[in-house]
């Protein structure tokens, strides 16, 4: 078999194919590196995918990355907030160390390391198209640090929403990867929805013609009674993320009908990432090329009666996680692993050569997808921050969910997720699991120290 060049000087057989993953090693050995594609969408819950198995909604071309990547079902984001997860997603740091703890007043710390300047400084061309949300969500220059922003969106902020930007969005990704251009690249497609399902009171029946199944209630539809005091304040939350103040009075048949326009948005945005990656392939770029695709947070899907995000259930917080190189990476969906919003960048370098700085968090999860019996993480952790005196912290392991609020009473959540997939059964309280309880208390408090967050100092939470 002989080797030649491919199109953006990636190794290729004879036959016309890209080099298995023997040939990858060899690739990147020889400093030829493949180009990245990183694709995101906005508050896309984990099972929001045909792929996952949900029978109420299509997206083909997110399905089609699975069929040729690695899927990974244990994918949780840093924090269910967009800015925070976002400042995660691109630094591999939690968000109390990126300066972006929430939403509101945002100070994200430039001179850490990014995915754009990491790839910069490695040789790659590093662009950015989309949504960016740190702070601004669509920046007028380019303010984007360590990639070239891609403006495609002229329209006033107030216009800014999925279904009148995603094409645009699009289409900027499109026309960077149609140039003529050798240099391995290194493109971030940043889309807006399923984001568009926050206007909950602009969302009505479904559109005439529009012939899709209306969506049952989920399993867990239900609330706790006994919910811990602080999920109860936030349900009453009337300025920044007031969407259940909204849903407080709707029937059964309004929450269906809110499950149907969202799974519509995230058709919407498939649509999208079918479009980019048809340009990735009629320009020949597919082998040659690791697409990795998550979103920044996940979506309440009535799970609790809870909407959007904010919260630290498993809706808002899980989110997809595929990696494909096709013709490298397996087919195989994986159940087991734990994976975090900080795994991205680590990843991405791993397989393209690139080398990691230090401060980096996350870890790759290139060895998991090539030897799935290869032990992961033991644990994870997410970050809730409302406002600087109402917090959580969700404490992930391999079969428990532990989570401590920062205020009220009631504050700790422990969930057997094995027993207990739709956390219907609180057992924080509950005698039998009194050391389950402790030991996830301790891993908690001993993360808090490895990584600096001062959460305990700043709150005095009573648990029991």
């Amino acid at each position: 078999m002989s080797l030649t060049m491919g199109r953006r000087g990636f190794l290729k057989t004879s036959a016309g194919l890209s080099l298995t993953a023997m040939g990858r090693a060899y690739a990147v050995e020889q400093s030829i590196r493949p180009n990245v594609l990183f694709i995101m969408t906005d508050q896309q819950t984990i099972g929001a995918m045909s792929a996952a198995g949900n029978p109420y909604v299509n997206t083909p071309n997110m399905d089609a990355l699975a069929k040729t990547g690695v899927r990974f079902e244990q994918s949780y984001c840093t924090s269910p907030v967009c800015s925070p997860s976002r400042s995660s997603l691109v630094t591999s740091r939690m968000p109390h160390e990126t300066g972006v703890p929430h939403n509101l007043h945002q100070n994200f710390d430039v001179s850490l390391p990014n995915m754009g300047t990491i790839f910069r400084e490695a040789g790659y061309r590093t662009a950015w198209a989309g949504k960016w949300h740190l702070e601004d969500s669509y920046p007028k220059g380019n303010a984007v640090p360590g990639f070239e922003y891609l403006q495609p969106i002229p329209r006033p902020e107030r216009d800014f929403n999925g279904g009148n930007v995603d094409d645009k969005v699009a289409n900027a990704a499109i026309a960077f990867l149609n140039r003529k251009d050798t240099q391995p690249f290194l493109l971030a497609v940043s889309l807006h929805n399923p984001h568009d399902i926050c206007g909950l009171k602009e969302q009505g029946y479904p559109k005439p013609g529009d012939d899709k199944e209306i969506p049952p209630l989920p399993d867990n539809f239900a609330m706790d009674p006994n919910e811990p005091e602080f999920i109860s304040h936030q349900r009453g939350r009337t300025t920044y993320g007031p969407e259940n103040v909204e849903t407080a009075a709707w029937s059964e048949e309004q929450w269906r009908y809110y499950l149907h326009r969202y799974y519509r948005y995230v058709e919407d945005v498939d649509a999208q990432i079918g479009r980019v990656m048809e340009a990735l392939r009629d320009q020949g770029l597919e082998e040659d090329t690791i697409v990795l695709f998550t979103s920044d947070h996940g979506e309440g899907t009535a799970g609790h009666k809870w909407v959007v995000k904010l919260m630290l259930y498993e809706e808002p917080a899980k989110v997809p996680m595929i990696v494909r190189w096709k013709g490298v990476t397996p087919q195989r969906v994986d159940d087991r692993h734990l994976v975090s919003g900080l795994d991205v960048v680590p990843t991405l370098c791993d397989y393209a050569g690139v080398a990691c700085p230090d401060s980096l968090r996350g870890m790759s999860l290139r060895p998991l997808i090539e030897s799935p019996d290869t032990p992961g993480r033991d644990h994870l952790v997410c970050q809730l921050q409302i406002n600087p005196e109402e917090e959580g912290r969700m404490l992930r392991t391999q079969r428990y969910k532990y989570v401590l609020f920062s205020m009220g009473e009631r504050p700790e959540m422990l969930f057997d997720l094995e027993a207990d997939p739709g956390e219907m059964h609180n057992l924080a309280a509950e005698q039998p699991y009194r050391e389950v309880l402790v030991a996830h208390r301790q891993l908690l408090q001993q993360w808090m120290m490895d990584v600096n967050d001062d959460y305990l100092e700043r709150f005095a939470v009573p648990v029991a």
